[in-house]
């Protein structure tokens, strides 16, 4: 069995990759997500607007002022190709596609 790492995560919308890029900070255990408290990311929207968020235990993706969305990202799997779902509202909803894992802390040397 593998040990817990703490990694960003790097997800592009499927539809549209250059569209809102998501990365958000999770504890990985084989290719699971085992946090089990509510984790930070964050939205680029356009450029240079960045959009924080707090991924709640329910799937909630929480912007705070009562704004949220919903995703299955706690239960998918965690691998660099891999899909999951974010839901904007009761009608209209995503594909994310993670094209990037990296430890915290690593620094890139590309």
């Amino acid at each position: 069995m593998s040990e817990p790492r703490d990694m960003r995560i790097l997800a592009l919308w499927r539809d549209d990759p250059r569209e809102a890029p998501m990365t958000i900070d999770a504890r990985i255990d084989g290719a699971r997500i085992v946090s089990a408290w509510n984790l930070f990311g964050a939205f680029a929207l356009d450029g240079d607007s960045v959009r924080p968020f707090v991924l709640r235990r329910d799937g909630r993706i929480d912007f705070g002022h009562g704004e949220s969305w919903r995703s299955d990202l706690r239960e998918a799997t965690i691998n660099v190709g891999s899909e999951f779902a974010v839901w904007f509202n009761e009608c209209d909803s995503g594909r994310y596609r993670i094209v990037k894992i990296a430890a915290l802390g690593a620094k890139d040397r590309t």
